[in-house]
């Protein structure tokens, strides 16, 4: 069975840093993309970043020269580095992967998600 845990949030004071990561476990085949998504109080879920398996990656408009994410293929580990945070920021993250199992089809899987809050 597969698996996405994620890691790494938390409370930050605005300008402050934090870094996500999300580990895929189980029966993998393969894994193509992987993206990290948001869901703030109230809001509907979107899109902050997303790597390919090769490494092209692509950010939501509102975090474009803030945040960066990185794979370590070897690994079946995502990253997402978050710098100068901002109180809109705060939501809580989820790790998402398009994966090949081993045993059956390839779907889209989503982790338990973590909660970062930006806050004085």
């Amino acid at each position: 069975q597969v698996q996405l845990v994620e890691s790494g949030g938390g409370l930050v004071q605005p300008g402050g840093s934090l870094r996500l990561s999300c580990v895929a476990s189980g029966s993998l085949f393969s894994i193509y993309v992987m993206g990290w998504y948001r869901q703030a109080p109230g809001k509907e879920r979107e899109l902050v970043a997303r790597i390919t398996l090769g490494g092209i990656t692509n950010f939501a408009d509102s975090v474009k020269g803030r945040f960066t994410i990185s794979r370590d293929n070897a690994k079946n580990t995502m990253y997402l580095q978050m710098n100068n945070l901002k109180p809109e920021d705060t939501a809580v993250y989820y790790c998402n992967a398009d994966i090949r199992p081993l045993y059956g089809s390839r779907g889209d899987y989503w982790g338990q998600g973590t909660q970062v809050t930006v806050s004085s």
